[in-house]
């Protein structure tokens, strides 16, 4: 073999060592895939985007301090008067309540309830409201033992009296106690609260010597309801239409309107810090908040104003409850 052919058998092995290397790398290679001919993916955890057309959720806004946390209820105010809840000598507003008949019901004047509690528009008071039912400074007091029957007098020395200036005052219908309910028109809404006038002179230095008169002429005979402190907190007197009304004592109207529910035209007297009377059922009203009236004199003229016939609803409360009006009206 010339040495021309020995250079190029040397390049021929060179050359299939080479083939031989590169086929052995590429079945190496081949092994090492995955199953399927996929070569495996490594998962970074990117996120894809969303389509457009759906919702995006956006962070959380940052709450101030002190302000109520998300799905919280917000604070409510207390109502006023709250913090005397259950106190002596205050009240819990409840449903149906009215500062008249709340005035009635604690022996006051809704006017000077209104007074002392700052209530600017008595129309607008609310369930759960507690307001003070006696006069700033005075503390609450039981009240005393019911006096004895006075003795009926050899007469009622009535006198009755013209009133000056008279004034009609429109019935509206509200249900007295014990008899059936007519329609309900609107009731007229209060005026503002203005001060009260001073009582008159008491006719004894005792609340409990009132001297009662019976408000109706005939007395006892025309009696045609009697008390019951749950059903009839007073007496039924029955009368003519226009029969005179007459104050049963020396006292100050601290209510004549239609405004309180159950009965009528009705007027309120407070004789001293311890009694009020109420005439309802009127046809009309001779007299005006805050006027002072003595016994005997003329108030009010029989009516049916909310009632189921002419009649008087006449009641003595003593602190605020009402009390047996036949224990104190003279017997005839």
């Amino acid at each position: 073999m010339t040495l021309s052919n020995t250079a190029s058998l040397r390049i021929f092995l060179r050359a299939c060592s080479i083939t031989a290397l590169a086929s052995l790398a590429l079945i190496t290679g081949c092994a090492t895939r995955a199953p399927g001919g996929s070569a495996p993916v490594e998962d970074r955890g990117t996120m894809q985007r969303a389509p457009a057309s759906s919702p995006v959720a956006t962070a959380p806004t940052a709450t101030p301090i002190g302000s109520p946390a998300a799905g919280s209820t917000t604070a409510v105010k207390p109502l006023p008067g709250a913090e005397n809840a259950g106190k002596p000598g205050y009240y819990t507003i409840r449903p149906g309540d009215t500062l008249i008949r709340i005035g009635l019901e604690s022996g006051q004047s809704w006017r000077d309830i209104a007074r002392w509690n700052g209530i600017d528009n008595p129309n607008v008071i609310e369930v759960g409201q507690v307001v003070r039912i006696i006069p700033p400074g005075t503390a609450a007091v039981a009240a005393a033992p019911l006096p004895s029957p006075a003795p009926a007098p050899a007469s009622d020395g009535v006198v009755t009296r013209p009133v000056t200036s008279p004034s009609s005052v429109t019935a509206t219908s509200l249900p007295a106690p014990g008899t059936r309910t007519a329609a309900t028109p609107s009731v007229t809404p209060l005026p503002a609260p203005a001060a009260s006038a001073p009582l008159p002179p008491a006719s004894s230095p005792s609340d409990e010597d009132i001297g009662w008169i019976w408000p109706v002429t005939g007395g006892a005979g025309n009696v045609i309801a009697t008390f019951d402190e749950v059903k009839n907190k007073g007496v039924g007197i029955g009368g003519k239409l226009g029969d005179s009304i007459l104050a049963a004592g020396d006292g100050r109207v601290v209510y004549a309107g239609a405004g309180l529910r159950g009965y009528g035209n009705l007027i309120i007297l407070k004789h001293n810090n311890t009694y009020l009377t109420a005439y309802a059922h009127n046809q009309t009203l001779l007299v005006k908040e805050d006027q002072t009236v003595r016994k005997g004199q003329k108030i009010a003229e029989m009516g049916n104003s909310d009632a189921d016939r002419t009649k008087l609803h006449f009641e003595i409360r003593r602190q605020g409850k009402p009390v047996d009006p036949l224990r104190f009206l003279p017997a005839r």
